[in-house]
C-alpha cells in the first residue's frame, strides 16, 4: 500500500516529535542531516550497496532490519554486534541469540568500504546500520523514513548482555515484554517491530519444539493452524536438518507489508515470540495485532515510530566511542578473520 507526499511527511513529522518528547536533550546531537556537509551522498550509497545484493540474495533486507535490531537492544545502538573476537573483546557474533544465525557482515562491510572510499573516516557503523535497516525495509516495499545519524561506535562489546536482553524466537510474550520494556520500548512497539517478520526466513532449529514436543508436553504447540502444522512437520522433521530455512510470511516472504498480522489472526506465525502476541489470552498486544492487521497504513506508521525510538537507544555521540575504519575491529586492532555469516 502506498502513501501520499502529505502522509509520508506527516508520518515523518510525528515521529521527530515524538522523538524529541520521549528522549528530550539526551539524543539531540542525532539528525537526519548530520552528514549533509560531510557525507551528503552515504544514504544513495548505502542504498545501491542493498540493491545490488538483493539481486543475488533476496533475504538480506531482513537479515540487515535484524542486526540493527540486536545491536540496539545491546548497550544500545553503537554498533558493538559487528566486532569480531580480538584479546580483549568476547564478539556478540557469539552469543546464543546471534551464532549460527545473525547475517550480513559481510554486506556491512561492502557498504563500508564504499562510504569510506567517498568520505573516509566520516559515517560511523552504527549509523550504517540504522541506514541499512531502512533501505531494507524501504526497497521491500514498507514504509521510508528519515534515519536520525549521529552515532559513533563503541570499543568494546558486550557478549553477556547479548545472551540475556536479545529476545528468543521461544520465549513467551511476559519476558519479551520485559526486555522491550528495559530499553524503553512500550508493547505497541513491541507489537509493531515485531512485523518486521513480514520479510525473512527463520531455521527449523528456532521452531522445532512447537511442532513436536511444545513445552516438553510431547505434543505441537496447540496454538498452531493444524494445515499449517502439518506443512512444517513435512519441511522440518524429527531430528532433520535444523539449519533448513523457512519463510516467516509464507504468503509474501520478500515483502514488507501487514500479511505478518493476518498470520497470527489464523494462528499461522512461525516463532513461538510471534504466535504469542495473539494468543495470549487478555493481553494488550490482540487489539494492536487486530489494528494492524486491517490496516497497512496504521501497521507502517507505528513501525516507523518504533524503529526511530529503537534507533536512538544509549547511542555514543560527541566524543564518545569513535569511528571506525572497519567495522570487525577497533580503531588500531589487528583483525581476527571470525566470519558468522551462514
Amino acid at each position: 500500500m502506498g502513501f501520499s507526499t502529505f502522509s509520508i511527511v506527516f508520518k515523518i513529522t510525528i515521529c521527530l516529535l515524538s522523538f524529541s518528547i520521549l528522549f528530550g536533550s539526551s539524543n539531540a546531537q542525532l539528525n537526519a542531516t548530520f552528514y549533509a556537509s560531510t557525507c551528503p551522498n552515504v544514504s544513495s550509497i548505502v542504498r545501491g550497496v542493498i540493491q545490488q545484493t538483493l539481486q543475488s540474495d533476496p533475504r538480506i533486507g531482513a537479515s540487515l532490519l535484524r542486526l540493527h535490531f540486536h545491536d540496539c537492544f545491546v548497550n544500545g545502538c553503537d554498533g558493538s554486534i559487528l566486532l569480531d573476537d580480538s584479546s580483549n573483546i568476547q564478539s556478540e557474533k557469539n552469543a546464543a541469540p546471534n551464532s549460527n544465525s545473525i547475517r550480513g557482515f559481510d554486506i556491512i562491510d561492502s557498504i563500508k568500504t564504499a562510504v569510506e572510499n567517498s568520505c573516509s573516516g566520516v559515517v560511523s557503523c552504527a549509523d550504517i546500520l540504522a541506514i541499512s535497516a531502512e533501505a531494507s525495509v524501504s526497497l521491500a516495499g514498507g514504509p521510508s523514513w528519515n534515519v536520525l545519524m549521529g552515532r559513533r561506535d563503541s570499543i568494546t562489546a558486550n557478549q553477556a548482555g547479548a545472551n540475556t536482553s536479545i529476545p528468543s524466537p521461544s520465549e513467551g510474550l511476559t519476558n519479551i515484554t520485559t526486555k522491550f520494556s528495559n530499553v524503553g520500548l512500550n508493547v505497541t512497539d513491541l507489537v509493531a517491530l515485531s512485523g518486521a517478520h513480514t520479510f525473512g526466513r527463520a531455521q527449523c532449529r528456532n521452531f522445532a519444539s512447537r511442532l513436536y514436543n511444545f513445552s516438553r508436553s510431547g505434543n505441537p504447540d496447540p496454538t498452531l493452524n493444524t494445515t499449517y502444522l502439518s506443512t512444517l512437520q513435512q519441511a522440518c522433521p524429527p531430528n532433520g536438518n535444523g539449519s533448513v530455512l523457512i519463510n516467516l510470511d509464507q504468503n509474501t516472504a520478500d515483502s514488507f507489508d501487514n500479511n505478518y498480522f493476518s498470520n497470527l489472526q489464523t494462528n499461522q506465525g512461525l516463532l513461538q515470540s510471534d504466535q504469542e502476541l495473539f494468543s495470549t489470552n487478555g493481553s494488550a498486544s490482540i487489539a494492536i495485532v487486530n489494528s494492524f492487521s486491517s490496516n497497512q497504513t496504521t501497521f507502517f506508521e507505528n513501525f516507523v515510530q518504533a524503529i526511530i525510538k529503537m534507533g536512538n537507544i544509549s547511542p555514543l555521540t560527541g566524543s564518545n566511542g569513535e569511528i571506525r575504519s572497519d567495522c570487525k575491529k577497533v580503531n588500531g586492532a589487528t583483525s581476527s578473520s571470525v566470519r558468522m555469516d551462514q
